[in-house]
């Protein structure tokens, strides 16, 4: 008796990479706005972003 092996078919990496696009974003502009607004004034601008979704 002969059995055909099935083999999954293969992930894309799109999905992966549209993930990691989004994520370096978001951390680009974290780093942005920290250089440009100081440690300080970023720091109450997520306070404040925070406080506003509670």
């Amino acid at each position: 008796m002969t059995e055909a092996a099935t083999v999954p078919p293969p992930r894309g990496w799109r999905p992966l990479a549209a993930i990691a696009g989004v994520v370096g974003v978001l951390i680009g502009g974290t780093v942005a706005l920290w250089a440009y607004y100081g440690t300080a004034v970023f720091y109450e601008i997520i306070a404040a972003g925070i406080a506003m979704c509670f």
